[in-house]
């Protein structure tokens, strides 16, 4: 690792290598992360990513975004991401990541709830992993671009509202100071803070917390979207997902009495209500979710990893329903941002869940998160790439001593977050 480089990204899920690799082989880009490289949420999206299916269905796909979204979407974001989902799936094809085809060759389609019709492409039930393994091995082989991993950004480096690097910190606690221009943060979201969460435990909002600390705008950080089946555990720990793609195949959901008693469909939020408020009427600590319905030959080829999943948990979702309870899933607000990703600060940009740029409204359509990353990191690569220039950063060596106890310093960061998410929660109230 040098003390200089072109653009530095924070992450590596899939919006940070998408924009890693959006840069041509002149620009050196350093890429950190907390942990391995392939630890990030990104490669744990099961469902898949949705794609305009031409012309006809352009009203309906953006209806449906701000149907979810509760119509608080920026509708200029909204439809700068449906009209990039072409080439965007273009270029994952040309990359070689595999989706699902039917009988005839041509790409699958599922439906997944708030959908209007099926327009989500998936590779079995782990599309995350498919799309972003692909792009972390090619980014790997990229001679300009350096992955850095089990290194933690601690700070920004900044002055007079100019980015100008990041300080980071290894494993040993060692302190780097590295400049850079450009820095885009694509950190992810904050389930770790949450007790039920489908998110890695190290993805905590570090990032929130700093640029709140720089004055760097920040929006919606109460957004957060609960996914309303998730497979019920008493062990510590992530919870493993039940995408939502098999409700959009026939699964049903069942209370105590193995009654139905909410349409499967509904958008996130609403169906994540009715599952909550039916377990308090029943008082239940899980309802039901039947994959039976889907037949056995569906589970398996296009949910394997749910099926042996649940097998090894003791449940065969071919001959029984399985336990399923809301989590924590997806962050809908963030650092503020641009359609060129760019945010409050000069030379500083955000992208994926890290990021704000309305396309989510107050809650997410399904399988819209891999796409809106990929076309906002795109735009993100395009502006430092074309736009306009920032001024240079003057700022001198950072006060090492702040970061001495590292402990202390990310509870404080944790702490700040859920702060500042329960102000704004009571000003939403």
């Amino acid at each position: 690792m040098k003390e200089h480089y072109d653009v530095i990204i924070v992450g590596t899920g899939a919006a940070g290598l998408y924009c890693a690799l959006s840069f041509p082989e002149r620009i050196k880009v350093l890429m950190i992360t907390k942990k391995e490289a392939d630890q990030s949420d990104s490669f744990l999206a099961q469902g898949g990513i949705c794609m305009l299916r031409g012309e006809d269905d352009y009203e309906n796909y953006f209806e449906d975004t701000m149907r979810a979204g509760h119509y608080e979407n920026n509708k200029r974001a909204v439809d700068l991401m449906i009209r990039s989902s072409n080439s965007i799936i273009r270029d994952l094809l040309d990359r070689g990541v595999r989706f699902a085809r039917n009988s005839r060759g041509e790409l699958d389609f599922t439906r997944e709830g708030a959908h209007s019709q099926p327009r989500i492409l998936f590779y079995e039930d782990v599309t995350g992993r498919e799309i972003t393994s692909h792009l972390l091995e090619q980014a790997r082989t990229k001679e300009n671009i350096e992955i850095c991993q089990y290194m933690t950004m601690v700070d920004l480096i900044s002055e007079d509202n100019i980015c100008g690097g990041i300080v980071c910190m290894n494993e040993k606690d060692e302190i780097y100071e590295i400049r850079a221009p450009y820095v885009v943060l694509a950190c992810g979201g904050l389930g770790g803070l949450y007790k039920n969460s489908t998110n890695f435990p190290h993805i905590t909002g570090d990032a929130l917390a700093i640029a709140m600390n720089h004055q760097v705008k920040l929006e919606h950080l109460d957004y957060i979207q609960i996914h309303p089946t998730t497979l019920y555990s008493k062990k510590p720990g992530r919870r493993f997902l039940i995408s939502e793609s098999v409700r959009g195949e026939g699964a049903l959901l069942y209370d105590r009495n193995g009654q139905r008693f909410t349409d499967e469909l509904q958008p996130r939020d609403l169906l994540s209500q009715a599952i909550f408020s039916q377990m308090e009427k029943q008082d239940t600590e899980y309802v039901m979710e039947d994959m039976r319905p889907l037949g056995e030959e569906t589970i398996l080829k296009h949910f394997p990893n749910i099926f042996h999943h649940c097998l090894e948990e003791g449940y065969d979702v071919r001959k029984e329903p399985i336990p399923v309870v809301p989590a924590q899933h997806y962050f809908m607000g963030g650092i503020q941002v641009d359609l060129g990703s760019r945010t409050s600060m000069e030379g500083l940009y955000a992208c994926g869940e890290t990021s704000c740029n309305g396309v989510h409204g107050k809650n997410r359509l399904a399988s819209n998160s891999l796409l809106e990353s990929l076309v906002f990191a795109r735009r993100a690569a395009d502006d430092i790439l074309f736009g306009k220039k920032p001024d240079k950063c003057r700022a001198g060596s950072a006060d090492r001593s702040r970061y001495k106890d590292r402990e202390a310093l990310m509870k404080g960061y944790r702490k700040k977050v859920l702060e500042e998410i329960e102000r704004m929660e009571k000003e939403h109230e």
